[in-house]
């Protein structure tokens, strides 16, 4: 363990070396946090990122061994003595729909986005031990609210992982605890988009710009840091929910459809 992590607060990201992840992970790292990266396959990501914050480690962990996953939270928990804060970002996001439901494609994303992390917070609240209350942070989607059929074994694995917050709030969480869902829009280049598709399909909300992934790092730090009310869903997505869209962003800027 990295000696400076005994005089800072403690926080875990999955899927914290890329992406989103890596975006909270520097967040948390700039605010003065210890930060607990946890990769799948990305280990270069992490050890790069880790190497440049203040107070980090990494941790390795496959998210589709449920087992695997409890198991490094408990041996998390013997190790970090000021633990608030767990942000289960890592995802799957693989195409099929309403139509054609992949088996193994759901599967998968309901064990990685739903069955995981749910068996990452209760074991979490169980164990870790914080000067504070904790904080559970489930990375859901806009798509709860402003529904559409592709993705649809994604989008089902996200609805999942929502239904989990309040039934922790109410009975896997002590007072001082919080459960959360933050809920981002379009944030990054997904699936199979260029850079040019991305430019207009992450326009394709209420304000017509593109949502950071420091908008999320910043939601999610203000969250750890914050008394909201537990069972809370906190969308950052430029409006994106408030609208009615058939079809995820990538096929409507692909079909024509423009800011």
């Amino acid at each position: 363990m990295n000696e400076a992590a005994q005089d800072r607060p403690a926080m875990l990201v999955t899927g914290g070396g890329r992406r989103i992840g890596a975006a909270i992970a520097r967040r948390f790292g700039e605010a003065g946090w210890h930060v607990v990266i946890h990769y799948g396959r990305s280990a270069d990501e992490a050890r790069t990122l880790a190497a440049s914050l203040p107070s980090a480690d990494i941790i390795q962990c496959d998210l589709a061994d449920g087992r695997a996953a409890v198991a490094m939270v408990e041996h998390l928990a013997t190790r970090l003595h000021d633990w608030r804060v767990l942000v289960n970002s890592a995802s799957t996001f693989r195409p099929d729909d309403v139509r054609a439901l992949d088996p193994a494609i759901c599967a998968t994303a309901m064990q990685v986005n739903a069955v995981t992390p749910a068996r990452m917070a209760q074991t979490f609240l169980a164990h870790a031990k914080a000067l504070g209350g904790r904080r559970v942070i489930q990375m859901t989607d806009q798509k709860l609210a402003n529904p559409n059929p592709d993705f649809f074994s994604y989008t089902m694995s996200k609805h999942a992982a929502a239904a989990s917050v309040p039934m922790l709030r109410m009975g896997g969480a002590r007072r001082q605890d919080r459960i959360y869902a933050l809920a981002p829009g379009a944030i990054l280049a997904s699936h199979d988009q260029n850079e040019a598709e991305t430019e207009v399909s992450h326009r394709l909300n209420l304000l017509k710009r593109k949502t950071g992934a420091n908008e999320i790092a910043d939601a999610c730090l203000w969250l750890a840091e914050g008394w909201l009310a537990s069972g809370e869903t906190l969308y950052v997505d430029s409006g994106q929910h408030l609208l009615a869209q058939p079809r995820d962003v990538i096929y409507l800027a692909r079909e024509g459809v423009r800011p």
